[in-house]
């Protein structure tokens, strides 16, 4: 598969990535990834709180969120359904991309895990239309992009700067669903004490509603 883009890309990327054959079996989750959250997982992202949590598919749209989650980034449904997306929200939201204390590694990790996910799903045409967008409109992307590293992680640390309540250290975890194994289920905590009182600051502000994309 290759993404055609103003930009081209190197010709070694094209062999980075794994090809599927006619001779490899096809995986049973291959097809389209979800775009709605099926109402256990809807129901399971809201029964996190108070920790901040939220639903992607392997393309980082965002498809559940509980009204922690909102408060900590924004309130998603304010976005046309094309543009809740966590890597979009990081590389072009003008307000959300300054969020990241340490940006680079936080791109560099979308960048990976995307290159992942295009690896195992090379049918996906809207991830492969996603990723020439932000090759296109991103330098950084494109650049991390050209180093070809792949990478799936489920455990880290972020840092935020919050307009509301400032500096915010979270721990994530990152689940996959056994029966839903294109979905993703991220949970943030707190990672200190001075984390959780501006969490705890920001969860007493109001937040946008609850939801999922339907």
């Amino acid at each position: 598969m290759e993404i055609a883009t103003s930009r081209t890309l190197p010709c070694r990327t094209r062999s980075s990535i794994p090809r599927r054959t006619s001779s490899t079996p096809r995986r049973r989750d291959a097809g389209e990834p979800a775009t709605t959250a099926a109402p256990p997982l809807a129901r399971l992202v809201a029964d996190r709180s108070p920790l901040p949590a939220m639903l992607m598919n392997h393309r980082f749209d965002i498809l559940a969120w509980n009204g922690e989650m909102a408060r900590l980034l924004l309130d998603f449904d304010t976005l046309p359904p094309s543009r809740r997306n966590a890597m979009w929200l990081c590389l072009i939201h003008p307000e959300i991309r300054e969020f990241s204390v340490d940006r680079e590694r936080v791109v560099r990790d979308g960048v990976a895990h995307l290159r992942a996910a295009w690896a195992a799903h090379p049918e996906d045409k809207a991830l492969t239309g996603l990723i020439a967008e932000f090759i296109t409109r991103d330098e950084e992307f494109a650049r991390l992009w050209a180093e070809r590293d792949v990478m799936v992680n489920g455990r880290g640390h972020k840092v935020l700067r919050h307009p509301d309540v400032g500096t915010i250290a979270l721990q994530f975890e990152v689940l996959s669903p056994l029966q839903d194994p294109d979905q993703r289920l991220m949970i943030c905590r707190a990672a200190d004490d001075e984390s959780q009182s501006a969490v705890d600051r920001l969860n007493q502000l109001p937040s946008g509603p609850v939801g999922s994309t339907r």
